[in-house]
């Protein structure tokens, strides 16, 4: 017989064994496949939060930077930032930025208005989340968004703080439904009425909300019906080169400094973000989680692995006289080895693949509950199954070769 002929044989004899204990097989399957699912789960759900990151902060551009108050600094644990909050940015510093910086780029002044506004619309209203912004004319370019439907805000009414409106895709279903064209009606926003004159382009929910449950509204209008005390304003500045991403953001703090009257032996008191250093701190801090969720699965796959190993051992001593059968009639030590190792990497790759789709929907089930995207991981999946390929190869070595080392005439008379 054929080298090819007699080892679809030997798995066809490793298949029915497989076949002939159910219950046995069904249990050792759901051992390897709560390993499996417990490393592809969390890592499925890490990759998904750390793509809506990503999707979150591009939405800004990768040639952007952001100048904040230092009250405004994100903080993270083994990083050294400036941390003293000193006093705000004002409307004023912010104007005077934009009309003094001589540099081929585009500069927006905004302003969190608020992230708990209801928003209402005859009897239709949203929960207390809608998020308000005050924006200038060039906030949409340095921010990334679109205007599906309406239009931009004009340089007059930004100047004259007139009450019109921006609205993301979440309140137009919310409030006008898919029969009322939401252009040119007027909902109530906080304690304002605002005429709607765009609907921006949808983003999805990302990470934190994104921008379909927001209100855009012209930013010296913010002051009129969502003013406190010390309001801070945050500035945008986007090259209009790439390439100019550095020079920019250099010039850009000079140019703040003189704004902010500061001499040349003072700190700058303000901070200067790039759009996508944030998310990449965020990415950065995911990977101790990357990596104890790592540890827990390899655990998980250890335990796994040796109950497999006592199944296959007891597997052995049930068919000991099996083996001597086979042996008495010329069957080869490698072929019984081969056997025992064709049912432990069957089994394991059952178990590996029901542990992939669990693993799979266990994370993107996270990624609901944190609003990130579905997210299909190709790589962790294809690893997963290698990883059960290489458990069920070192589970099965050692049974595999106590059943090929056995005396046939030793085997036959086992009772």
């Amino acid at each position: 017989m054929k080298y090819g002929a007699l080892l679809r044989e030997n798995f066809k004899i490793s298949v029915n064994a497989i076949r002939s204990n159910p219950l046995r097989t069904i249990l050792t399957i759901l051992i390897i496949a709560v390993g499996i699912m417990a490393l592809i789960g969390i890592l499925t759900a890490i990759d998904s939060i750390k793509s809506s990151i990503n999707s979150s902060f591009s939405m800004m551009g990768a040639n952007t930077f952001t100048i904040t108050s230092r009250g405004m600094r994100v903080n993270m644990p083994g990083k050294r930032y400036r941390t003293k909050n000193h006093s705000q940015i004002s409307f004023q510093q912010a104007q005077d930025f934009k009309e003094s910086f001589d540099f081929p780029a585009t500069v927006s002044v905004w302003i969190y208005a608020t992230g708990g506004a209801t928003a209402k619309y005859q009897s239709n209203k949203t929960n207390p989340n809608i998020t308000v912004y005050g924006v200038d004319e060039n906030y949409l370019t340095t921010a990334g968004e679109e205007v599906e439907k309406g239009r931009l805000f004009s340089n007059t009414e930004i100047e004259a703080g007139r009450a019109v409106a921006l609205i993301g895709e979440d309140l137009v279903k919310k409030l006008f439904g898919k029969n009322v064209d939401p252009i040119d009606k007027h909902i109530s926003v906080g304690g304002g009425k605002y005429k709607v004159i765009g609907v921006l382009k949808s983003k999805g929910s990302g990470f934190g909300g994104g921008t379909d449950r927001s209100v855009y509204i012209p930013v010296s209008n913010v002051t009129v019906y969502f003013a406190r005390p010390n309001m801070n304003y945050n500035i945008h500045v986007k090259p209009n080169d790439p390439k100019l991403l550095d020079h920019a953001t250099t010039e850009a703090e000079g140019v703040f400094r003189i704004v902010r009257r500061l001499s040349a032996t003072d700190e700058s008191d303000f901070n200067i973000e790039r759009s996508d250093s944030l998310a990449e701190m965020l990415i950065d801090n995911l990977k101790y989680v990357t990596i104890a969720a790592t540890i827990i699965g390899i655990i998980t796959l250890l335990g796994a692995a040796v109950g497999l190993m006592n199944i296959m051992l007891v597997a052995v001593a049930e068919r000991t006289r099996e083996i001597g059968t086979r042996k008495a009639i010329g069957a080869k030590a490698s072929l019984i080895k081969q056997q025992f190792l064709f049912e432990a990497i069957v089994i394991c790759q059952f178990g590996g693949a029901l542990g992939v789709v669990l693993g799979v929907l266990m994370g993107n089930i996270v990624s609901l509950i944190t609003s990130s995207p579905f997210y299909v991981p190709w790589g962790w999946m294809f690893f997963g199954l290698f990883v059960c390929f290489v458990v069920g190869l070192a589970s099965g070595y050692i049974p595999a070769v106590k059943a090929s080392r056995l005396d046939p005439i030793e085997a036959l008379r086992y009772e």
